[in-house]
């Protein structure tokens, strides 16, 4: 692989953390945030649909666990440009060994770390400083009536926030707990 970019693999296989290579000199520095030759090699092999840039203003709010279902799936190259977030993952792929099972990373504007979510994942994250900025890149464009998610605060998930949740969107509150999302009594 090209060397702008450190590739980590996770616990749950396709879920990879990257870290950007900073080039620079006394004037600042480059970093780059995404290059389909070099990302292929990390697995990311979708096209480019979607670029969204986010602000949440206030430290412990958790925005998430959002997802597109099928046939609208989507992979995610999830990036805090400012402040910091724990960024979490939860493997939603019926038949994946890892079903049910969330990874939780930092991402930071000081960092350089990035989230790359292929299809049948969850995302959310929580931000750790006020005035955060994320900017993602999506495999496929928004599809309103496909749009879904699953509690942050499931106990079955079982996800550990870092912070207690100071602020949730009405729409992130009312997303079923996972057991009634997979028609499953356990995880």
């Amino acid at each position: 692989m090209a060397d702008r970019f450190e590739v980590t693999p996770t616990p749950l296989p396709g879920l990879v953390r990257l870290v950007r290579k900073r080039m620079g000199d006394h004037r600042g520095w480059l970093e780059r945030l995404f290059c389909t030759d070099e990302l292929k090699a990390a697995g990311w092999t979708w096209p480019v649909a979607q670029i969204n840039r986010t602000l949440t203003n206030r430290r412990g709010t958790v925005r998430g666990m959002h997802f597109q279902r099928a046939p609208h799936e989507e992979a995610k190259l999830v990036t805090c440009l400012k402040g910091e977030v724990f960024d979490v993952a939860v493997d939603l792929r019926f038949g994946s060994a890892t079903f049910g099972r969330w990874h939780g990373t930092y991402l930071s504007g000081e960092n350089g770390a990035s989230y790359l979510i292929p299809p049948g994942f969850a995302h959310g994250f929580q931000t750790m400083t006020d005035d955060v900025e994320m900017f993602y890149i999506h495999s496929a464009p928004y599809a309103p009536g496909a749009e879904d998610g699953v509690r942050a605060d499931d106990p079955a998930l079982g996800i550990h926030w870092p912070l207690a949740i100071t602020e949730r969107s009405e729409r992130d509150m009312s997303f079923r707990d996972f057991s009634a999302m997979t028609g499953r009594n356990e995880t």
